[in-house]
Formats: C-alpha cells, sequence, structure tokens
C-alpha cells in the first residue's frame, strides 16, 4: 500500500515535467522513483500482481493529471482515457519486477519503457502518445539528441538516466557513476557538435491564418461560416495588403484545421468564400476542411486550393481521436448521450505517407494530434518532404494546457526533422518554427492574425526519422531478452523428477 502510495505522488510530479509547469529535470527522477517502487518486491506471481498495482497507481497519478484538459471533451472520455493509460504501467511494472532480478537491469528497463511508450501510441484504436518522455525535454540539452535518434531514442535517454539514479540510489558505489557520466557526455557532445543538416535547398514564403473562433471561442460549431468567412476575410486583407507592397507575396498560405466545418464541395456558401479569398491571394491555399464520405463518415482533410485548378492534393488525418471524433464499437452500444452525442458521423483515418505538392513544395502535413505520432510525418519525410506544416483547431481546449503541450511537441518534430514548421490554429496557439524549434513568428490565442515568413526548404531524413522505428523493435527485443533472463532462476529451482523421488 506505502509502494502504491508513493508510486502515485511520483506518478503525479511526472506530469510537472510537461507543460503547463514545464521542469524538464524531474523527469528521470521520477522514472527512478517509479523503479524504485517495484525494486524488492518478491514472490514469483505475487510479485507481478504486486508491480502492476504499484505501476497502476503511478500511471493513474500521471495520466488523469496529465491531461486533465480532456475534460473539455467530457468527462467520461477524460477518465476513460487515462484509465486505459494508466494500465500500461500497470504492465510495465509486472515487467519491471522480472528485469531488475538481472545486474544489467538498467539497460533492460529502459528498453521496457521505450517498449511501453511505442505499444501505447499506437495501440488500441490508434494509440494515445501523450506523455512520452521525449516530450518533456522542449529546451532542454537532450534536443540535441532528437535529430540522432527521434522522439523514441530521446524517451530511451530519459529512462536510462533515471534507471541509472534508482541504480546508484540502491548501490551508492562509485564505479555506478560511470554509466552516468557516459550519458552525460553524449548529451554534452550532442550539444557541443550539433547536427548538421546541410545546406537548405531553398527558399518559400509562407503566410499562416489564424481567423479566430466566434462566440465563446471553445466551439468551431457554434458559428461555422463565421469562421470560415473569418479565415478567407484575413486571407483577402493579405491579399490587400500584398497588393498594397506591405507585405510579401507568399508563396502559399495555410488555414488550420476546421477552417471549414462541413463540406466545401457541398456547402455552396462555404465553397464560394474559399474560391473568393483563394482567388484574391492568387497562391495555393492549404485548407482544411471536414469532407462527406458518404452518409456515414466524414474526412478530416488538408486540401491544396490552387487559384487556377482549384481544389487539388490531399492529405487526410491518420489519427482521429476516438470519442472525440470517431466512436469505437458504434454498433455494439448507443453513445447518444453528453458531448458523445454529437459525433454523429465517424471519422475515418487516413493513409497518406507522400509529401503533398503545395506550389511546387513537397511539405508535410499534418493535422492536429497526428504531430504525436511518429509515422505520418516521418514518412512524408523520407519521401521528401522538404518543410512542414500543422493544421490544427484547438478550440476545444482553448482555455485549457493542451494548447501549450501540443505546440511542445510541435517544437520538437521541427527539432528532430531539421526543417522548418508552420502550425496554423483556428485560434492558438499559431506559430512559425525554425529547424531548432525557436518560435520566430506567433500569434495570440484568441485573435485573428495573419504571419508571413520566409522559410528553408531543406530534402533529407535526419537519422532520427530514419531510426524510430527500428529503435522500438531494439526495445522490445531487449526487453523480451531481459524478461527470459529474469524467469531462468526460478526454473532452475523447481526440483527435476529424478529429485522429486
Amino acid at each position: 500500500m506505502i509502494r502504491a502510495l508513493v508510486a502515485f505522488v511520483v506518478g503525479v510530479a511526472l506530469s510537472l515535467a510537461f507543460e503547463p509547469v514545464a521542469i524538464p529535470v524531474v523527469a528521470p527522477f521520477c522514472v527512478a522513483g517509479y523503479v524504485l517502487c517495484l525494486h524488492g518486491l518478491a514472490g514469483g506471481r505475487r510479485a507481478r500482481r504486486r508491480g502492476f498495482g504499484v505501476g497502476l497507481a503511478f500511471g493513474v497519478g500521471f495520466y488523469f493529471t496529465h491531461i486533465w484538459w480532456m475534460r473539455a471533451v467530457a468527462t467520461a472520455a477524460w477518465i476513460g482515457l487515462a484509465s486505459l493509460e494508466a494500465l500500461f504501467y500497470g504492465l510495465l511494472g509486472a515487467v519491471v519486477v522480472v528485469l531488475v532480478r538481472r545486474r544489467w537491469w538498467p539497460l533492460t528497463v529502459t528498453a521496457a519503457w521505450v517498449t511501453m511508450e511505442v505499444w501505447r501510441s499506437s495501440w488500441p484504436f490508434s494509440g494515445m502518445p501523450w506523455g512520452r518522455l521525449a516530450f518533456s525535454v522542449v529546451d532542454t540539452p537532450l534536443t540535441g539528441l532528437l535529430p540522432w535518434i527521434g522522439m523514441v531514442g530521446v524517451s530511451g535517454v530519459v529512462a536510462l538516466l533515471g534507471a541509472l539514479l534508482a541504480h546508484l540510489v540502491l548501490h551508492r558505489r562509485a564505479l555506478v557513476l560511470v554509466p552516468l557520466l557516459i550519458v552525460g557526455g553524449v548529451i554534452a557532445l550532442s550539444v557541443a557538435v550539433p547536427y548538421d543538416p546541410g545546406p537548405e535547398d531553398g527558399e518559400a514564403t509562407v503566410a499562416a491564418v489564424q481567423g479566430n473562433v466566434p462566440g465563446p471561442g471553445n466551439d468551431v460549431l457554434y458559428d461555422y461560416e463565421q469562421v470560415t468567412r473569418n479565415h478567407a476575410e484575413a486571407t483577402e486583407q493579405l491579399a490587400a495588403q500584398v497588393a498594397a507592397g506591405t507585405e510579401p507575396r507568399p508563396d502559399f498560405v495555410v488555414w488550420p484545421e476546421n477552417s471549414t466545418a462541413v463540406d466545401p464541395f457541398a456547402d455552396a456558401e462555404t465553397h464560394s468564400a474559399i474560391e473568393a479569398a483563394v482567388s484574391a491571394i492568387d497562391v495555393p491555399v492549404l485548407v482544411g476542411a471536414i469532407v462527406d464520405d458518404g452518409a456515414d463518415y466524414v474526412l478530416n482533410q488538408g486540401i491544396v486550393w490552387d487559384p487556377v485548378s482549384g481544389a487539388g492534393d490531399r492529405y487526410t488525418k491518420r489519427h482521429p481521436v476516438p470519442y472525440g471524433e470517431y466512436i469505437p464499437a458504434r454498433r455494439f452500444a448507443d453513445f447518444n448521450f453528453g458531448e458523445l452525442a454529437r459525433i454523429s458521423r465517424d471519422m475515418r483515418a487516413g493513409t497518406r505517407t507522400e509529401p503533398l505538392d503545395v506550389a511546387g513544395v513537397p511539405v508535410a502535413d499534418a493535422i492536429c494530434f497526428d504531430v504525436a505520432y511518429d509515422d505520418g510525418i516521418d514518412a512524408q519525410v523520407r519521401h521528401g518532404a522538404q518543410m512542414l506544416t500543422v493544421q490544427t483547431s484547438n478550440a476545444t481546449f482553448i482555455f485549457t494546457d493542451q494548447i501549450e503541450q501540443q505546440f511542445a511537441i510541435t517544437r520538437l518534430r521541427a527539432i528532430e526533422t531539421q526543417k522548418w514548421l508552420v502550425v496554423a490554429s483556428t485560434n492558438g496557439l499559431s506559430g512559425i518554427i525554425d529547424p531548432e524549434g525557436h518560435v520566430v513568428a506567433t500569434a495570440d490565442p484568441r485573435t485573428t492574425a495573419v504571419m508571413v515568413h520566409r522559410v528553408g526548404l531543406r530534402t533529407g531524413a535526419t537519422p532520427g526519422v530514419v531510426l524510430t522505428p527500428w529503435i522500438g523493435w531494439v526495445a522490445l527485443v531487449v526487453t523480451l531478452v531481459g524478461l527470459c533472463a529474469g524467469f531462468v532462476p526460478y526454473r532452475r529451482l523447481r526440483p527435476t523428477p529424478e529429485e522429486k523421488t
């Protein structure tokens, strides 16, 4: 009971590593606390059950605090999602009590933590990557490792630091400091000799439009026609400024997710507003639109709208949010209650891995939560994307800490890929981020704003982008080897048939 209580407190403390508090240094110490709460549990299956309970307590403390903002969708969604994610930390606890039986457990525990994060970031449904250790390292020396080993690898480094700290507490020998010093040296080296992505292939001028959401500001459906008009009018004003010579002509314009919350091909007024804005600026506009896909489904798309040819290339959101944008297992139960009743049609997931062609620029697009997943952006970068865009509608969470958490993740993506990144949000946070993660332009939340900036274009994938899936597989193999080794002593202790007689 005491272990579980301490683990719960440590889990709550881990949430302090992330926005809005953002004290990254607590992350490895919380990992150490997690391991120390589990170390020393003995008793075979009983130990694993206790390990699950202690790990679950940690997960409850962490995840219920970390995604407190999910209550903006529905209290039931917050409880359900946080409970589900907490289970992964419980399962990890059951694994750790086996792994710590071997001397090299800091490595296997690190691998197990990475495996757990990769697993829960992709399953069930499309997974939930929020709360990965790597997402806490913005504005720390650890960001220097992102281009080399990606998000998965940096999570591993944070977990390894925590495991080594726990090892130091348990053994208190000078020799234990050696691996800590080695890891610290690698981090220092990545800062002293930063990754060199090579020269840029060119430049482009990009405009990001934040049109704002009328009414209370947290509901794009409150007056969705006005949301579209806001973005269209802001684009037309930019066109007037370009004509007057007060703003440079952009090569293309980025509108956010839900800049039109109805199908622009079915709604004449919305279609006309987009056409007028695109015609006025006379360059392609990447429009965020909800598009009908039959009677029962919708698609969340970024559509390249050309002033001559109209709607063209499209990116479809890869990771719709369960119980936020679609209802899993809808046919088995009636979900027509509360906020869930608003989800009358399910959103289908996209599968695109090629970058968009926007005004001749290969662009890796991500829509909202997609930015937290490794598969979409990384695949587009590997296929030649030269810059990144994130179209997001954070209106639902505008009064919560979710927008700061997502923006921090977005900055880390720019560093990991070493590419310029443009974020357009309906009412915040919007911004333009350079390959070092610096925010070079931003707009205040709940305002109408247009940011125009010259960005660099660069082809090629960093080692971190290339290695990300492989690091996850290596972590899984190391974890399985550690588990096998952890169980061996108990098998040897069982008497043979001859000994029984």
